[in-house]
């Protein structure tokens, strides 16, 4: 018979306590450290994204407007060579061969859902509502269309909406 002289050690097949550090596994301040990490990741991670999609709106957005004024523009010379005065039409989207996707045709009012595009005929905006429910809007004067002072208006810059 043999003495064992440490008091945990016991016989094969039962409970030994000191096996537990050959265990494989984490730790609770392990995981409860890679939480953390995680955590500080995605407050860093989060409002970055949030940033790029709101650039990356405000590049389309600007995208649709340079293809308006540049049909704009290419409407004014068709109608100064076919009926010899640069004019704009009254909505600034009928100078578009491509219509933007989500545009609301003959609207009179402003965008209200997301990526819509429309021209509000009572104020004379173009207006876009991007996907956080922010609706922006660009005043557009067509200029005079007919007579001795007829001429091409004005697209301007881009506005927020108020209580938007």
């Amino acid at each position: 018979m043999s003495l064992s002289l440490h008091p945990f050690r016991e016989k094969e097949g039962v409970n030994n306590p000191m096996k537990l550090k050959d265990q494989a596994g984490f730790t609770l301040i392990e995981l409860i450290m890679v939480v953390i990490i995680l955590g500080i990741l995605s407050a860093v991670a989060i409002p970055r994204y949030m940033n790029m999609v709101a650039t990356a709106e405000e590049a389309a957005e600007d995208a649709v407007i340079s293809q308006i004024k540049a049909g704009l523009e290419t409407y004014a010379t068709e109608k100064l060579i076919t009926e010899g005065r640069r004019v704009w039409p009254t909505n600034p989207f009928d100078a578009l061969e491509t219509k933007p996707d989500k545009y609301e045709t003959g609207a009179g009012t402003d965008a209200d859902e997301d990526g819509e595009w429309t021209f509000n005929t009572t104020t004379g905006n173009v207006t876009h509502q991007r996907n956080d429910n922010t609706r922006w809007h660009w005043d557009f004067d067509p200029g005079v269309q007919t007579g001795d002072q007829a001429g091409i208006g004005t697209l301007g810059n881009r506005t927020a909406d108020v209580g938007t």
